[in-house]
């Protein structure tokens, strides 16, 4: 888990220049397991499935991760370290406060917009393990908890440089941002209502101006929203 509490700058995107043939391997494993958690949802896995992708056997592919449970773990730590490098790292380049809050709304909807025909394991996985107590659902819920941690300090670094109203509740708008997340992924997945994230977006830049300051109406510009499909 990283988004760390410093917001640091992004690591080299570059790979190491050799992986052993083991690690080649597993993340090969890894990226298969990926695919099919995105489709079919984390319990989707298994490692007679993912033995049939690779083209492996099942005992190859259990030397790799030894349970199916570690396997689940391994898939949502994965997903969580593509999150960051996709949509946390970018943003955070921005300027602190509002310019860095539209960045990391807007990467997440991109993100979302992409999942659209796929599924986002954050969701999804929610919903499989909302009442299930374990492993499993213990790390997906620490990685959700470390993505919302970092968007509430986002939120809290607006306020700070006066971009957002000093009585801006963080945690309420947080959980109003995820809520418009939570709607654009639904209506855009499960409806597949066409112009979602226009909504979404106009949702957000109306949620902003109910906490905005007057110097940052003029001070601020959001980032331009990406185009889409949906």
């Amino acid at each position: 888990m990283n988004l760390e509490r410093s917001s640091p700058a992004a690591p080299s995107a570059s790979p190491p220049r050799s992986l052993h043939k083991g690690q080649q391997t597993r993340a090969a494993i890894l990226d298969a397991a990926l695919t099919l958690a995105s489709h079919m949802g984390l319990e989707g896995l298994s490692i007679g499935a993912l033995a049939e992708v690779t083209g492996m056997s099942k005992s190859g592919v259990f030397a790799h991760f030894g349970s199916r449970e570690e396997l689940q773990i391994s898939v949502i730590r994965e997903y969580h370290a593509r999150f960051e490098e996709e949509v946390f790292f970018p943003a955070i380049r921005e300027p602190r406060g509002l310019p860095r809050l539209f960045a990391l709304f807007e990467r997440w909807v991109r993100r979302v917009s992409v999942e659209i025909d796929s599924g986002c394991i954050y969701i999804s996985g929610a919903v499989e393990f909302d009442d299930r107590p374990g492993p499993v659902r213990d790390a997906l819920a620490e990685m959700v908890r470390a993505w919302h941690a970092a968007l509430e300090r986002a939120i809290r670094a607006a306020i700070d440089a006066g971009h957002l109203r000093a009585d801006t509740d963080s945690a309420q708008m947080l959980f109003e941002i995820h809520g418009l997340i939570l709607a654009l992924h639904h209506d855009a997945r499960f409806l597949r209502q066409p112009g979602t994230l226009a909504r979404a977006h106009t949702a957000f830049a109306r949620l902003v101006r109910e906490y905005q300051t007057p110097v940052a109406t003029t001070a601020v510009a959001p980032a331009a929203p990406a185009r889409a499909r949906r």
